[in-house]
């Protein structure tokens, strides 16, 4: 699947000089206004304005653990929009004597389920196959106790879902996914699509490693004016997108450039095409006109590539 969204929404902040940790401002119990973690509610908000506009008739917000919200659950869904997280905290249950965690232990495996899993240096991760438990569940998460009740429900119902690997490789974290969506679950069915939703998050990380250092090496600029980086910030971002665009799309000849480019950039595309191609049928850019193959053939051979295969683009 290519990587077809553009950004519905950026928040930019930085930390002053001053800045206090946590426990030096009770973070615990300050309203999720004054949170950090706000910028999940913010940007579920600002998304959900963009996106309807857009036309999308149902929007699911997802979010590593650090989007793991009481707040969250309780104000972001309706009929429109969803939220599936990796859940962070070992929750607890109304009406149950057992936490989260716990309870999901107890379900019965509901089936397996293979994925391919990418590797990720920063975590030691190496690239490799992994089997799943399946395991399902709804339930009443309670509301914490340091929420207000006249802000936030008794409760909020979700759907869990815990994904565990079968026999990880030596050396290597086993896959251990707890995820909570608004979602409907009650199959393997169900519950494989929240997964491969989740994952579809990995997105996001490539997006980052793109803009901060794989491609665009944004951490490496000289600038030193906190607008001047962060306009240089924005401008990177939609960079990084195309990037991933391109990356995930050169393919699939039934994309079209649109996807990636306006009408006037595949224009000028098409204008510089024979100044890129070679002489030799090897060094033609062999994809359909106006498809995003296409196009990114081309801005691979304006970035240096030399065209020949065992040259492989990256």
């Amino acid at each position: 699947m290519a990587f077809h969204d553009w950004l519905s929404t950026v928040q930019l902040w930085s930390r002053a000089l001053d800045h206090k940790d946590q426990n030096e401002r009770n973070y615990k119990h300050l309203p999720i206004e004054q949170k950090e973690s706000y910028k999940w509610l913010a940007s579920a908000s600002r998304s959900q304005r963009c996106l309807t506009n857009g036309g999308a008739r149902m929007v699911t917000h997802i979010g590593d653990r650090e989007s793991d919200l009481y707040e969250e659950w309780a104000t972001v869904p309706d009929q429109h929009n969803h939220v599936l997280v990796r859940d962070g905290l070992d929750r607890r249950l109304l009406g149950q004597s057992k936490s989260l965690y716990a309870y999901l232990r107890e379900q019965p495996c509901e089936g397996t389920y293979t994925i391919d899993v990418p590797a990720d240096p920063r975590m030691g991760r190496t690239a490799r196959e992994a089997l799943l438990i399946i395991r399902c569940v709804t339930v009443k998460i309670q509301r914490p106790e340091q929420l207000k009740k006249q802000d936030y429900p008794p409760s909020v119902t979700m759907n869990a879902v815990e994904a565990i690997e079968v026999n990880p490789p030596a050396g290597q974290e086993a896959i251990h996914w707890r995820l909570l969506t608004t979602h409907r679950v009650v199959c393997l069915e169900q519950a494989l699509q929240v997964i491969e939703w989740y994952r579809w998050r990995w997105r996001i990380e490539q997006l980052f490693a793109t803009l901060k250092k794989a491609g665009l090496n944004l951490e490496a600029t000289q600038l030193e004016s906190v607008p001047a980086i962060q306009r240089l910030t924005v401008l990177a971002k939609g960079v990084a997108v195309r990037t991933l665009q391109m990356v995930e799309g050169r393919d699939n000849c039934d994309l079209r450039a649109s996807v990636t480019f306006s009408d006037s950039q595949q224009q000028c595309l098409s204008v510089i095409e024979p100044s890129l191609q070679g002489r030799t049928q090897k060094l033609r850019n062999p994809y359909p006109p106006a498809s995003l193959p296409w196009a990114t053939w081309l801005i691979a051979r304006l970035g240096g590539w030399s065209g020949y295969i065992t040259h492989k683009l990256r």
